[in-house]
């Protein structure tokens, strides 16, 4: 009997067992379906996650540098109230330093507020100003690149300091309602700006704050309308991805020298980029991951002790049976392979009724979470309900392949 044959055989003859203990059969499938949905929603959450990440996370741009006075992330209190010591990074040292870089496509200096805009009697709180230059278009994959409607702001009007605004979609429908934005003059904190353009609809930042909430001015008329003497962040886009590095090391270099350190003064700037925020992401998903496996593992392993304690009833209950297929010439290892496919198939069994109520959870939580069930976790989840059959019935498996046949036909 070829190994084949003896597959389809333990299949037909499994099936068998496990329809005539229909009631037994699902009931031992319980621990199994908690593990796998569990590792079902992990995996799903995970992943969806994931991309919600890394979507949000392009808003920064893998090519863009970020110079300010502090560091994204701080080890500790002490650093970041050293950091708030600072100089502050003026819009002549950001001129400066664009005059010095030559591994750089933009440079555009940023800097932001809270306020309050009016458009006739409706009005807007709480908006995002950003104060910067025509190069803000180059440096932004989010803030400026994605334009719905008109047009970004020019180097004239960015040189000169015009009254002219470029508006997310959320302050676009906030004040305009029906009306095209385009041309309309609307009202900043009192001052008068004409709107030359509309943003694509980006949605929110990490959830911290919303892409769509903003108005983008030119830095001189934001320096002359808001706020005299600015503190700057600057972005710098550097020509190519693949010199990162050295275009860092040339930002590094060019700004001691802007800022006039000496040698032997410790930076007084920052550098960031978008590696710093998908280290920390990083960090925080293993975390959650290792505890999600340990919660996975522990499920998992009630479920496969229970198949290991019916798979040993079974073996118990048709020793007499195995007795008479091993007298009449059956081998251990068709013995061995009939107990493992049952044990393997009920687990599956188990995998497929947790897949149906991942599918149907993850369909709620969609509503509120970024949650995705991909072809691999279900691909993944059918891989650990067979592998947990396996392994549990293994042991029970080996006891029936091993019965001498005698012994087991003497069994009532």
């Amino acid at each position: 009997m070829n190994l084949l044959t003896e597959l389809k055989e333990g299949l037909g003859i499994s099936w068998g067992a496990i329809r005539a203990n229909k009631m037994r059969s699902v009931l031992t499938t319980l621990g199994i379906v908690i593990g796998i949905v569990t590792v079902t929603l992990m995996g799903s959450a995970i992943h969806g996650l994931d991309r919600a990440f890394l979507k949000n996370i392009s808003f920064i741009g893998a090519d863009v540098l970020y110079v300010s006075r502090e560091t994204w992330f701080n080890d500790s209190e002490d650093v970041w109230r050293r950091e708030q010591k600072r100089e502050r990074i003026s819009p002549e040292q950001v001129r400066a330093l664009e005059r010095q870089l030559t591994l750089a496509r933009a440079v555009a200096p940023e800097v932001d507020m809270g306020v309050s805009i009016q458009y006739k009697k409706r009005r807007s709180d709480s908006v995002r100003l950003v104060g910067t230059t025509d190069q803000f278009v180059y440096t932004s994959s989010g803030g400026g690149g994605g334009l719905a409607i008109g047009r970004f702001i020019s180097p004239l009007e960015s040189q000169g300091g015009r009254p002219v605004c470029v508006i997310g979609s959320e302050v676009a429908t906030n004040l305009f309602q029906r009306e095209p934005p385009l041309g309309k003059r609307i009202r900043i904190e009192g001052q008068s700006f004409e709107v030359i353009g509309v943003l694509e609809k980006q949605g929110t930042f990490l959830g911290m704050f919303s892409l769509d909430n903003q108005v983008i001015i030119p830095l001189k008329q934001l320096m002359m309308s808001f706020w005299g003497t600015p503190d700057c962040l600057i972005r710098v886009k550097v020509t190519d991805l693949g010199q990162l590095d050295d275009a860092k090391e040339e930002v590094h270099y060019a700004m001691r020298t802007v800022r006039h350190l000496a040698p032997k003064q410790a930076d007084d700037f920052s550098i960031n980029q978008q590696d710093q925020f998908i280290k920390i992401f990083h960090k925080l998903g293993g975390t959650i991951a290792a505890v999600g496996l340990f919660v996975t593992g522990l499920s998992l392993f009630v479920g496969g002790i229970g198949i290991m304690n019916i798979m040993f009833v079974s073996v118990a209950e048709r020793t007499r049976e195995i007795g008479i297929r091993k007298a009449i010439g059956a081998k251990s290892r068709t013995i061995l392979l009939q107990f493992l496919i049952e044990a393997a198939g009920i687990c599956l069994i188990g995998g497929a009724i947790a897949l149906a109520i991942a599918w149907l959870l993850t369909l709620v939580v969609q509503r509120f979470l970024p949650v995705n069930l991909s072809l691999s976790i279900v691909g993944l989840a059918l891989l650990v309900s067979l592998l947990t059959g396996v392994v549990s019935g293994f042991l029970p498996a080996w006891r029936a392949a091993r019965m001498n046949p005698v012994d087991a036909l003497r069994n009532e």
